[in-house]
């Protein structure tokens, strides 16, 4: 099941590029509308993933410590760190939507 999801997810990706790079039209105000839209779904996903992400190590981190109190100082160092590299990947998301909404590569 999961190389099954993995085939359609490189297909996916590979039409996605096909689509953008044969895109000859020229810049109008449909297309930065659909930039805007493009920018904001984008770090809508980001952060829902990120909440997401977040949400399932903070359970994992609350049930390691009420099963073992003794190593709680171990278990949050691990789990701020580990929230420290969800975080990025949002950041990252917002770096790309900034870069869509002002630098927009494809005008």
């Amino acid at each position: 099941m999961r190389k099954l999801a993995m085939i359609a997810f490189n297909i996916a990706a590979i039409l996605g590029m096909a689509s953008m790079a044969l895109a000859a039209e020229p810049l109008n105000s449909s297309s930065v509308g659909v930039t805007c839209l493009a920018a904001a779904l984008g770090i809508g996903i980001a952060a829902c993933g990120c909440g997401i992400g977040m949400g399932v190590g903070l359970k994992g981190a609350s049930e390691g410590v009420a099963r073992n109190p003794e190593v709680s100082g171990k278990i949050t160092g691990t789990m701020i760190l580990a929230f420290a590299f969800i975080e990025s990947l949002a950041i990252y998301a917002l770096v790309i939507s900034f870069i869509l909404l002002y630098a927009n590569p494809y005008a």
